[in-house]
């Protein structure tokens, strides 16, 4: 069973079978208060799909692109489980997962996955088909755009059919890894791949040069 999490933008929970047959899916759209919903979620969809953690083979991580503090979470949550039983992660791009979501519908493309990166930016990825495993075919992205950007008129998205989304599925991300494994996917422990796609620095930094303590 592979046990997928994304915290890109909501909180999101799925169990979902080598198959790609989705066994359950638990979430919440809301963009905050992803430390306090993952532990639950976790439990609810694992109970709905009636497993115990001792049945996850694989642990499906959203890669993102999402705001820093909350993408961290669901990724931390997907290694903590990954490494309380002894399996790997399979890193998603959480885009990848919206736009073979969108594949089920709308086999027709180009199109570009779009999603709210805060500070009135966009986040956007274009996909045209699938490759040889049967994921969405990336081509472009991502990259950030203001969100009053023109997007009939910007050379990335120009040719591409918009599609707004406003929540990653965790099952998508579950059906996403399921075709990475059918296709021979192992852990190479490149770091490009294991990465969050973070877009953009995260607000608080650490400071250069040591504070003036005074006597």
């Amino acid at each position: 069973m592979i046990l997928a999490i994304d915290t890109s933008i909501g909180s999101t929970v799925a169990v979902v079978e080598p198959s790609g047959v989705v066994r359950a899916e638990a979430g919440s759209e809301g963009t905050l208060g992803h430390a306090e919903l993952i532990g639950t979620l976790l439990v609810r969809a694992l109970d709905e799909a009636g497993i115990a953690p001792a049945d996850v083979t694989h642990v499906a991580a959203g890669m993102g692109p999402g705001a820093f503090t909350g993408l961290r979470i669901g990724i931390a949550a997907a290694r903590a489980f990954a490494l309380g039983r002894g399996i790997p992660v399979v890193p998603v791009a959480s885009h990848d997962a919206a736009a073979l979501r969108h594949l089920d519908t709308n086999p027709a493309g180009p199109f570009a996955i779009v999603t709210d990166a805060r500070r009135r930016e966009n986040a956007i990825t274009v996909y045209d088909g699938v490759d040889d495993r049967g994921l969405p075919r990336r081509v472009a992205g991502p990259e950030l755009r203001p969100r009053a950007a023109d997007l009939a008129a910007d050379p990335l998205t120009a040719a591409a059919d918009i599609v707004d989304t406003p929540a990653i599925s965790a099952a998508a991300l579950g059906r996403a890894a399921a075709l990475a494994l059918a296709a021979g996917w192992e852990p190479t422990g490149e770091l490009a791949e294991t990465e969050p796609l973070y877009l953009r620095s995260p607000d608080v930094t650490i400071g250069h040069a040591p504070k003036k303590v005074s006597a």
